[in-house]
């Protein structure tokens, strides 16, 4: 199948892409690295949309910091943010989340931005965005807003972002001194979806774990978190594993990658020095 669309433009800075969604009358859809959404295109999973290209705004590319975050751009490519020397020092896991995603042609073209955007729940950076506590940031018709991380993720590719509105970065807390960031997963093959996958973030304050591939949106491990935060391992694993509720499909029943969540949490732990 060929893709089908109701037409295109490009926008030339945020305000026209805005107002190009707005006369789109809810028939318009952001493009930016397009490999989900040309993907969904050529299968008519989408059609007759307006594709509002965004792909050249580049006040939405690039990462930035202050004294406490990182603020990277939506338009910030998957290849970048692994070599980017702010996000290897500041956000390692995202760094490291790189390696895990796909081949070299998706990395070299998909962006972060959209990665959150799509909301796919076998996808790495909307884990380690939630394990990370981030805040994204969108601009709308009504203006800019800032949504926490947990309040993003709603449902299999559905997010918090209402009609007319783009995501325009995220920022993330700066890793603290002797703050240990890892992500493990297990995929059949390298660049396949992960069958079950974890990010760990282990601060002074406590630790945040997050899953992907194991339920219709990224899931943070709260009974998990607090069983590490008490040194008890065993119930950290088995909190897991009753917090989570995975599919069955042609990859994996969810008996295996209820298993396999658990065998993750002790190798992230054990990458930690706990």
């Amino acid at each position: 199948m060929k893709a089908s669309a109701g037409g295109y433009a490009r926008a030339t800075d945020l305000r026209h892409a805005l107002d190009l969604l707005a006369g789109a009358q809810g028939q318009g859809r952001v493009l930016a690295g397009g490999q989900s959404l040309i993907a969904a295109m050529n299968m008519r999973l989408s059609t007759g949309d307006l594709l509002v290209d965004i792909s050249r705004l580049t006040e939405l590319a690039g990462v930035c910091e202050d004294d406490t975050h990182l603020r990277i751009g939506a338009l910030t490519r998957h290849a970048q943010i692994g070599t980017d020397a702010l996000v290897r020092t500041h956000a390692p896991l995202l760094a490291q989340a790189v390696d895990h995603i796909a081949h070299a042609a998706i990395r070299n073209r998909g962006t972060i931005g959209g990665a959150l955007a799509h909301a796919d729940p076998a996808a790495e950076f909307p884990a380690c965005a939630l394990a990370l506590g981030a805040e994204i940031h969108v601009e709308g018709p009504e203006g800019a807003r800032v949504i926490p991380v947990e309040d993003f993720f709603q449902e299999v590719f559905t997010t918090a972002l209402e009609e007319g509105e783009i995501l325009t970065g995220l920022s993330v807390p700066k890793a603290e001194a002797g703050e240990v960031q890892v992500i493990e997963e297990v995929a059949r093959r390298s660049g396949d979806y992960a069958l079950a996958g974890l990010c760990l973030v282990k601060r002074a304050a406590g630790h945040r774990v997050s899953l992907f591939s194991v339920g219709p949106v990224p899931v943070l491990a709260r009974g998990a978190m607090a069983a590490l935060d008490a040194g008890d391992l065993d119930g950290a694993v088995a909190a897991l594993q009753a917090e989570i509720d995975p599919p069955s499909d042609t990859q994996a029943t969810a008996a295996y990658r209820r298993h396999l969540a658990g065998v993750l949490l002790r190798r992230a732990v054990a990458r930690t020095g706990e």
